[in-house]
């Protein structure tokens, strides 16, 4: 294997659906229904760092407003 088999060339979204929950998907790809473009796009790398920013409680948001 070499290390251009390695690099991800692919640029991703940050998605975030209606529990709050996050997730990553290729840019340019139609958006699965009931997830939404939370405004960051970049690397895997890049949307990773993003999403543990920013998702620090992993609960769904339905348990966290019943807990």
């Amino acid at each position: 294997m070499t290390d251009s088999d390695e690099r991800d060339d692919t640029r991703y979204t940050v998605v975030v659906n209606h529990e709050e929950q996050y997730s990553i998907w290729p840019e340019g790809r139609q958006i699965p229904a009931g997830w939404r473009a939370d405004g960051v796009a970049g690397t895997k790398d890049e949307c990773l760092a993003h999403i543990a920013r920013v998702w620090t409680d992993l609960r769904p948001l339905s348990a966290r407003r019943n807990g």
